[in-house]
């Protein structure tokens, strides 16, 4: 069983930076594909980065490659999601996601969810 937190949402303008933490509870956070979702009003959950086991590699949707980050500390549990130059069209709940052994793009393949944390970009 694992459990998730994330934190560090919040309203930004539009270019600001915001950096998602997400807190595993358990001892075999290093076994689970991690990855970040996000949500908008009306809007399916939208797949958004994953980064695998050791953090070697990660994926990202087109729309954020080159502004968001991912990333993870296995000795601390927890896994990031930096976001720079930030635009309205990333106003979301984003979630984070866990799935044994590795990540994947949709959301139905994940075993374990967070409560989500609000993103606010005003223009």
């Amino acid at each position: 069983q694992v459990q998730l937190v994330e934190s560090g949402g919040g309203l930004v303008q539009a270019g600001d930076s915001l950096r998602l933490s997400c807190a595993a509870s358990g001892r075999t956070f290093s076994r689970y594909g991690m990855a970040w979702f996000r949500q908008a009003p009306g809007k399916e959950r939208e797949f958004v980065a994953t980064i695998n086991l050791s953090g070697g590699n990660t994926y990202y949707v087109d729309s954020v490659k080159g502004r968001f980050t991912i990333s993870r500390d296995n000795a601390k549990n927890t896994v990031y999601l930096q976001m720079n130059s930030l635009k309205p069209e990333d106003t979301a709940v984003y979630y984070c996601a866990a799935r044994l052994y590795s990540g994947t793009l949709h959301p139905g393949d994940y075993h374990y969810w967070g409560q989500g944390t609000q993103v606010t970009v005003s223009s």
